[in-house]
């Protein structure tokens, strides 16, 4: 797929990797304001393709008294106000077949969360709104395996997807990122790694998941190395009190520089 047929994103002749980031959750609108806009910034100052991600509800949750979002229509006018006031695209996850239509109404890319990409219904309903549809590969899932969904999408008349790694399960509490499966994904879609969710470590006895945010950098970097055509970042001035996947989240204040030695890694490995 190529990235510029996605509504408003930039800097797609730049030849850099594009950047799907935002907080985990909308948690209010001046939150999703002030992180756009930060982000916004940066990726105009490395000429980056950016995305605005951020999930309108949060269903996936180990807990019944887990965070799961402010309201739906008041998350998703949120995240429409973001992409009309700073001129990007944005992206939620969905999680049931009716919120594929009730969020193509407010984003630019659908996102089938990884505990649910078999779901057939669930990835036709996203495909059939004709949005780009974002797959994200089960933690259960082989990266060769992850072509069966994306051809789900292919056969409901839309050529407009790609597919994020996240991880795979190691035991019970951790994750791998084996990145053999870069290459391969990158045969029959556009590929994305996403670093934080990758960083996870799920199934804690306390109920809340815990993570490796010290471990971001290295992800990232192993993902450009390996020609990864985008990366997912979710990200919070402040990850402490993020109502959603604050320990895995990086702190706002290091993404500048993050991106600065990514895109630097990048022009190198353009040259090979």
């Amino acid at each position: 797929m190529d990235i510029s047929v996605i509504p408003n994103i930039k800097h797609t002749q730049a030849d850099n990797f594009f950047l799907l980031a935002g907080p985990c959750a909308i948690e209010s609108e001046a939150m999703a304001m002030q992180i756009a806009e930060q982000i916004l910034k940066i990726s105009d100052t490395y000429q980056v393709p950016f995305i605005f991600k951020g999930s309108f509800k949060k269903a996936n949750r180990s807990r019944i008294d887990s965070f799961t979002g402010i309201g739906d229509k008041k998350a998703l006018e949120i995240l429409k106000k973001v992409g009309e006031t700073f001129n990007i695209p944005t992206v939620t996850d969905i999680h049931q077949v009716q919120d594929a239509t009730m969020a193509a109404n407010y984003v630019d890319v659908l996102q089938i969360p990884a505990f649910l990409v078999r779901q057939t219904d669930l990835v036709v309903a996203a495909a059939q709104t004709g949005k780009v549809v974002n797959l994200k590969k089960g933690q259960f899932m082989s990266p060769e395996s992850m072509q069966h969904a994306v051809q789900k999408v292919l056969d409901s008349n839309n050529e407009l997807v790609m597919v994020t790694d996240r991880g795979t399960m190691f035991g019970y509490q951790d994750l791998i990122v084996d990145f053999r499966g870069i290459p391969s994904m990158r045969e029959f879609a556009t590929t994305v790694l996403d670093v934080t969710h990758s960083l996870q470590q799920p199934n804690q006895s306390s109920g809340v998941t815990g993570g490796r945010p010290d471990m971001i950098e290295t992800i990232a970097r192993a993902g450009i190395v390996n020609h990864v055509d985008g990366l997912f970042i979710e990200t919070h001035y402040n990850p402490s009190e993020a109502k959603s996947d604050g320990a895995n989240m990086l702190d706002l204040k290091h993404l500048e520089q993050l991106i600065k030695r990514l895109t630097q890694i990048r022009v190198t490995i353009n040259q090979f």
